[in-house]
């Protein structure tokens, strides 16, 4: 049964609690699964901030061969510190500066971006790696795949720059456009790595085939020849395929729970009385009609975190909305009896956790818990 917690004096929430040993046996699964698929394996950060604990267990696994995320600033914080560094988000112009000097290894689609990094990596007298974007259809960033004349002419340009080193290609999928990716797309980016090794003669490179949705081919023996490096998120924070939203075998989804403090309770009719408009962000609410119901006001909000990706763990609860300060909670059936002041626990999605992690407001609190 479902227990909630009861207030402790030292305690501040709204709480982001951290499990490092579910995280632990998650990165052991999907790295090693990664690695007998025959890529190396680059772990994204930006989902959990670059936590320092985190990207310490990150730094210190030999399996991790790759650190990225889509925000220099988080970069920053391990550059230098024994991985190789990627920016995954195309270089701002006005960060220029910052990609050269923390991130070994930027992906790029915009030649003249290219000239600037290479200018900043004559000047800092470094040689800067560029992965180069193929879009494959999903329709977020790179060339298009059919545009022969335009990538070979990127990749020659990038070969011809004395303070750049061409590392490889790339493509995204299901970030956007939620293309999954198949044998037959992925297939398209193996060829291209194949014709510009011919025509360049450049040796092996990397061949970066997607991200944590990408996953599931290796589990089914479908991965293209010639991928040779996939990029995890949340099949490493949340044991997740994107592809499918399947539990990946032996990994947790519970790493992160959130927990929040009740500060009113209260049985209220469901369906607010008056005319309507619309709320505080700009959305007109429904809402169904079941009578008076008991009512847990939550301090925890949008600015916290995403509320339609909260899951209680007290079955017996439903989330009714939120505001930007607090969450509305249905506790007539919770498998408890609550008062102001407990607490309630919730799994959270992808998205609810990168707003927690990202939010000023949410106490990170880690365990070490051995399962």
């Amino acid at each position: 049964m479902f227990m909630a917690n009861s207030m402790k004096n030292t305690e501040v929430f709204p709480a982001l609690l951290i499990d490092m040993e579910k995280l632990r046996q998650n990165l052991e699964t999907v790295t090693r699964t990664v690695k007998n698929g025959g890529c190396s394996v680059m772990i994204v950060t930006k989902s959990f901030c670059a936590d320092s604990r985190i990207t310490r267990m990150l730094l210190e696994s030999p399996a991790v061969d790759y650190l990225a995320d889509s925000r220099i600033q988080n970069i920053k914080t391990y550059s230098g510190k024994g991985k190789e560094t990627v920016l995954l988000r195309l270089p701002q112009r006005c960060e220029i500066e910052d990609v050269i000097r923390y991130a070994g290894i930027s992906f790029n689609s915009e030649v003249s971006t290219v000239e600037l990094l290479n200018a900043e990596a004559e000047r800092q007298n470094r040689i800067h790696k560029i992965v180069f974007m193929i879009d494959l259809g999903d329709l977020r960033e790179g060339l298009y795949y059919t545009e022969d004349k335009r990538i070979f002419s990127a990749v020659e340009t990038i070969l011809g720059l004395k303070n750049l080193q061409f590392y490889g290609i790339a493509c995204n999928l299901t970030c956007y456009g939620a293309v999954i990716p198949k044998n037959d797309n992925l297939s398209i980016l193996s060829g291209w790595a194949k014709r510009i090794r011919e025509k360049f003669d450049t040796g092996p490179f990397l061949v970066s085939g997607g991200n944590s949705s990408s996953y599931y081919l290796i589990e089914k023996n479908k991965l293209p020849d010639g991928i040779n490096n996939l990029r995890l998120g949340e099949a490493f924070i949340l044991g997740n395929e994107t592809a499918y939203g399947s539990r990946i075998k032996n990994t947790f989804g519970d790493t992160f729970t959130l927990e929040a403090q009740i500060i009113e309770i209260q049985t209220k009719p469901s369906v607010p009385e008056g005319e309507t408009g619309v709320d505080a962000f700009g959305n007109a609410p429904v809402f169904q009609d079941m009578g008076m119901v008991k009512r847990a006001l939550l301090a925890l909000g949008r600015q916290d975190t995403d509320p339609t990706g909260l899951t209680p763990c007290d079955t017996g609860i439903n989330v009714l909305g939120a505001s930007s300060d607090h969450l509305i909670l249905d506790i007539s059936g919770a498998e408890k009896r609550y008062s102001v002041g407990d607490t309630v626990r919730f799994t959270l999605s992808y998205g609810a956790a990168l707003r927690a992690f990202t939010g000023a407001y949410v106490r990170r609190v880690f365990t070490e818990q051995r399962h």
